[in-house]
């Protein structure tokens, strides 16, 4: 009888996702793999397999790791995708969790799709529900039903793994160009300031608070300054100095990158420029592999990192998330950012922890002790019901105060990789990581309540939308509610 023959790779999406993360055509990749344009589409449309022989020129060609090539499921496609099923008009399709990977993992545009649909169609709901409501009391209620420009333009960055080769090129391009200097980081600030004099013309100055009037920087075009309030951290000033140069000398190429069919109205697309925007000033004001480099020396110790730099420590960490380079990759690393009230106000997967595209995030997890000890860096080891562990660090950082009569806002800052990464942090250092140690300091949480099905939490606040709910008159658990899986 023949041995069995070896399981065929077909990885289309995980090809054509390379490709595209490094700016290439068809054509240009194709060439480099030695194969023809039309065989490369079979491949990225599943319809040929992926050979031995072109992995290996992928790795020599591209210096990929074929390990970040193996088939699996984004972790929080697969939240979204559970909050697809568990709604009220799927749930008589009982779609079981094997069902939704299989799903994703061999059809990842169609699964995206399915999310995006699902959610315009909730928000359409939802927006219909309020608009009626504020009819019968009489209240005015606008048009609109699109969809939130914030939530498209984290899909973008998601399918981008929050990386983008082009702007780091343009930035290390402006960089020798204006011969800006980033051996100190006061150096770096003059020679921003010296090359936006020199090549475009344009003043710096920093002004009072009220003649800013609440704004933090503003380019006066005619007069060819830029202003910059006086509230702004030294940090703050070089960051934004670095955007007004990014614009100037790469506006036209953030413009190209922008165009994405994820975004449906104009202020999405605005807003994912402006993001680019500040992409490209943080790839100015933190070289990509001067950053690499130090992380790795450093055991990614962020606070060190950001004295070296001269940024700050929430500049730091979201530049953390972005070092995902093809064969110049750092730890993967996901960020959240958080007000007292559980509001997150930015976010980053990085197909890492999976993120709801509703609603806060657990209350258990000791992100939120970070409030408790202002400027201290607060260190857990979390577990999802999936069975996922993530080592995650938290600390408060703050928004400037505008007077007396509007005080800073106090703001924690979490940035958390998968304990596989532990021993490559710093902030490992003195852990229990064993299986003994884990049973004893493990926290467990959830992504949010609404998508959690842990039965014995006592923390939770509203029913899973996945569970049966269960009213017994007779019984009162520790847990707030009673429901069947």
């Amino acid at each position: 009888m023949d041995a069995e023959p070896r399981r065929r790779l077909f990885l289309g999406p995980q090809v054509r996702k390379l490709r595209r993360s490094m700016g290439l055509t068809q054509a240009q990749m194709a060439e480099g793999l030695e194969i023809s344009a039309s065989y490369l589409t079979l491949i990225e449309r599943n319809q040929r397999p992926l050979t031995a022989q072109i992995i290996l020129r992928l790795a020599e060609a591209y210096e990929v790791d074929v390990r970040t090539l193996a088939p699996g499921s984004d972790a929080s496609v697969m939240v979204s995708l559970r909050e697809v099923a568990a709604d009220p008009m799927l749930k008589s399709a009982d779609l079981s969790y094997a069902d939704l990977a299989d799903f994703a993992e061999n059809f990842p545009q169609v699964a995206d799709a399915m999310v995006r649909l699902h959610s315009a169609y909730r928000e359409t709901r939802e927006t219909v529900q309020i608009m009626g409501e504020n009819a019968h009391e009489g209240m005015a209620y606008g048009a609109g039903l699109a969809h939130s420009p914030v939530e498209e333009t984290r899909e973008a960055l998601q399918a981008h793994d929050n990386y983008y080769g082009e702007l780091e090129a343009a930035a290390a391009d402006i960089k020798a160009k204006g011969a800006v200097r980033t051996d100190l980081p006061q150096a770096l600030t003059t020679s921003l300031v010296n090359h936006l004099k020199a090549t475009h013309n344009i003043d710096v100055q920093i002004m009072p608070y009220d003649v800013m009037k609440g704004l933090l920087r503003r380019f006066d075009q005619h007069k060819r300054r830029l202003l910059l309030s006086e509230l702004l951290t030294p940090s703050g000033r070089t960051f934004q100095v670095a955007h007004l140069v990014g614009t100037l000398e790469a506006g036209e190429l953030v413009r190209a990158v922008a165009q994405d069919e994820r975004l449906t109205s104009d202020a999405s697309r605005a807003l994912y420029r402006v993001t680019l925007l500040n992409y490209l000033a943080g790839a100015i004001m933190l070289p990509y592999s001067r950053v690499l480099e130090a992380a790795e020396r450093l055991r990614y110790d962020v606070d060190i990192m950001a004295s070296r730099f001269g940024a700050s420590f929430e500049q730091v960490a979201h530049r953390l998330t972005t070092l995902r380079r093809p064969g110049e990759k750092g730890v993967p690393f996901f960020m959240v950012r958080v007000d007292r009230a559980g509001n997150m106000s930015k976010r980053f997967g990085g197909g890492v922890f999976p993120f709801a595209r509703s609603g806060g995030s657990c209350p258990r997890w000791r992100l939120y002790e970070a409030f408790r000890v202002p400027g201290r860096v607060m260190v857990d080891v979390a577990s999802l019901p999936e069975g996922q562990s993530f080592i995650t660090i938290a600390r408060t950082v703050e928004r400037p105060a505008a007077g007396a009569h509007a005080p800073g806002q106090e703001m924690v800052v979490g940035l958390g990789a998968e304990l596989s990464q532990a021993g490559n942090l710093v902030y490992a250092d003195g852990l229990d990581l064993s299986a003994r140690g884990l049973a004893k300091t493990l926290t467990p949480i959830g992504v949010n309540c609404r998508v959690c099905p842990r039965e014995d939490c006592n923390w939770r606040a509203v029913p899973p939308i996945s569970g049966q709910l269960v009213i017994d008159a007779t019984r009162r658990s520790m847990t707030p509610y009673s429901f069947v899986n």
